[in-house]
């Protein structure tokens, strides 16, 4: 049954490079006579076994390498395969969403049949759904988040499903018009595929870290075929820490899957553009006016965001739910089509200078030639284009906020540069404007100033917009962070305490977990005994402090022997003094789950040397500074070693 297994896959990846292999299929009436003639490569393929051999080699010299403790030699070889894998899987997820799209509409034209964007969306959501609901059984959306969460609370352990399981259900999403991006999901694919390398390896914490950054930058590499944006990302979004045990190996991911998407899509990426307008020094002022315009729009679209997600998950019938957000995102996507999808398309006509695309000619005909009713649509869609991303994951589709992001940043530079050109005084490019908005945005949202700024950079295919994307996404990013300290992606799990960031200190906290600093070893006395009573635990104890509970182990306090030394060796106090009256409150107590920042800060704040932990008012035990003191200088040094 294997064996026809990987024959079947094989035949697959070979019919895929066929039909991929001169580049993105832009022409998708010869694709059957293209995938028809493909098998015959498969079978004359199959007599090398590539695929057993592959796997074989690779597992060979890595066990090899791990046996004579080479962790350097492992790391490179795995970021090679794993640049190999998330470039393949960005390239496989970009084509699946291409070839749905067209199958599903059949290229029907918007004025014709405007009704089926009423009902697509709504189809595509409740497909995910029950894609998600039925098949996973776990919530899969919010992909980054979900990776940073791993990262910072689950020693960077990820399903093995989240390699497959964000592609087909993103699909579903964005092939029938949801309106959110590609990115989340082949990050959070890549980032699967080198965690769960590093689970099979038996990596530590360190290294599986470092192969999720490659997967995350071997899939952004494989999407927008720019490897320095797509490191940069992993370190700037992914919180890594820029050493050269993390550079190099990312960088062969980030390169590896850039080639990968060269070799299958051709020079063309999901948009591209050619600059015409140089950069003039005199044209400063306006991008100063341009940072904080789309810094005041990222702070828009953090909050509006949070605000939609927020209404959309209070209706609690995961049905309703889907019902409700499909209906919303349908009527939007009616109004302004230029909402559907990814909106990539939309966005590439823009720059081209065709901003009518915005524009429904079959509602606002009559209103078209007016250059107020342009302003009009561009801050609607705008607007819309947040509700719109919001309802869609909301209501249970899967997508990620990076070409919501990059679409938004695009209309924001050409309505900021189309404004400035209605003064008498001054002219600027409004499709450079709009690159460079594109660049503010996402510095804002994500606060990645510098994946911004590379991205753009390598997309225009040079560096001559370079001044202006730096002033740009700098004011942004400190614009908005003035009002939202965390992006989308940390923002839920900052507040929880559970974000793993570059702070060391904040960082190696983050990845203690009080219930693995738990000491049970300290002698309970019972809540009704006395001095007698107490004596007798005391002769059997290794510890100075006794908690006192009672019959159903409530914690009521506890005794510090220091606190008795006087009375102890009283015989005659034996029978009457009771326990009850020894015992004492302490300053603070601690919950398994609370965050080991709280406990330290609790630590400094009392001056004790141990702190009771308490679960809904039961006893636990105990956890003590020097426990947490030794694990915390371990994990540091783990942490930096280079």
């Amino acid at each position: 049954m294997s064996n026809s297994c990987a024959i079947l896959f094989k035949e697959l990846i070979i019919k895929f490079i066929c039909s991929c292999g001169s580049g993105m299929i832009h022409n998708p009436d010869t694709f059957p006579i293209r995938f028809v003639n493909s098998i015959r490569i498969s079978f004359a393929f199959e007599k090398f076994h590539v695929m057993g051999l592959f796997r074989s080699y690779i597992s060979r010299i890595i066990l090899w390498k791990i046996k004579r403790d080479r962790q350097r030699e492992v790391i490179l070889i795995l970021s090679l395969l794993i640049g190999l894998l998330s470039g393949l899987a960005a390239v496989l997820l970009k084509n699946l969403v291409y070839y749905t799209h067209y199958f599903i509409t059949g290229g029907f034209q918007f004025e014709k049949q405007n009704f089926l964007y009423l009902a697509f969306p709504l189809a595509g959501i409740l497909l995910t759904v029950l894609f998600v609901r039925y098949v996973i059984r776990e919530d899969i959306g919010h992909g980054v988040s979900k990776i940073l969460y791993a990262i910072s609370r689950k020693n960077g352990i990820l399903s093995r499903h989240n390699t497959y399981s964000s592609m087909v259900a993103s699909t579903l999403t964005i092939a029938f018009g949801g309106s959110v991006g590609l990115e989340a999901p082949i990050v959070f694919t890549g980032a699967s595929i080198g965690s769960n390398l590093g689970r099979i390896f038996r990596l530590n914490f360190k290294t599986i870290l470092i192969l999720i950054g490659c997967g995350a930058a071997g899939a952004i590499a494989g999407i927008f075929k720019s490897p320095i944006a797509a490191m940069v990302f992993a370190i700037e979004v992914l919180m890594l820490d820029l050493t050269m045990t993390t550079m190099i190996p990312l960088l062969i991911s980030a390169v590896t899957g850039s080639m990968i998407a060269f070799f299958l899509m051709g020079k063309g990426v999901l948009f591209s553009f050619e600059i015409h307008d140089p950069f003039v020094l005199s044209q400063i002022p306006a991008f100063l006016v341009l940072g904080l315009f789309t810094g005041l729009v990222s702070v828009f679209f953090t909050r509006a965001t949070s605000i939609t997600e927020g209404w959309m998950d209070s209706i609690r019938n995961t049905y309703r739910k889907v019902l409700v957000g499909g209906i919303i995102l349908g009527v939007l996507i009616f109004i302004f089509p230029s909402l559907y999808g990814e909106g990539y398309e939309a966005l590439s006509t823009i720059l081209e200078g065709n901003e009518g695309v915005l524009i429904n000619e079959g509602l606002f005909s009559s209103w078209a030639d007016q250059e107020w009713f342009l302003v009009a649509i561009l801050l609607f869609t705008m607007f819309f284009k947040v509700i719109a991303m919001a309802v869609t994951t909301g209501a249970g589709g899967v997508g990620g906020i990076f070409a919501p992001s990059l679409f938004m940043g695009g209309l924001a530079g050409f309505l900021c540069g189309h404004l400035i050109n209605m003064l008498p005084f001054m002219h600027v490019s409004e499709t450079g404007f709009a690159l460079v908005g594109m660049a503010g945005i996402m510095s804002g949202v994500m606060h990645a100033p510098l994946t911004a700024i590379f991205l753009i950079a390598e997309i225009t295919g040079g560096y001559s917009l370079f001044t202006p994307l730096i002033i740009t996404s700098t004011i942004s990013y400190l614009t908005v962070k003035y009002y939202e300290p965390h992006s989308l992606y940390a923002r839920r799990l900052a507040r929880r305490g559970e974000l793993l960031t570059h702070h060391k200190d904040k960082a190696v906290l983050s990845m203690m977990k009080v219930r693995d600093l738990v000491e049970t070893n300290f002698n309970t006395v019972p809540l009704d005994a006395t001095l007698g009573d107490f004596v007798k635990v005391v002769t059997h104890s290794q510890r100075n402090i006794f908690p006192v509970v009672d019959d159903e182990n409530n914690f009521h306090g506890i005794i510090f022997i220091n606190d008795i030394r006087n009375i102890i060796f009283d015989r005659e106090l034996y029978p009457t003094t009771l326990i009850r009256d020894l015992m004492f409150m302490p300053a603070a107590t601690v919950d398994p789950d609370e965050s080991m920042e709280e406990v330290a800060a609790k630590f400094t704040e009392t001056g004790n040397f141990n702190l009771p932990v308490i679960r809904k008012g039961k006893y636990v035990g105990f956890v003590s500074r020097a426990n947490v003191f030794s694990t915390y200088r371990k994990l540091l040094q783990e942490f930096s070693d280079d």
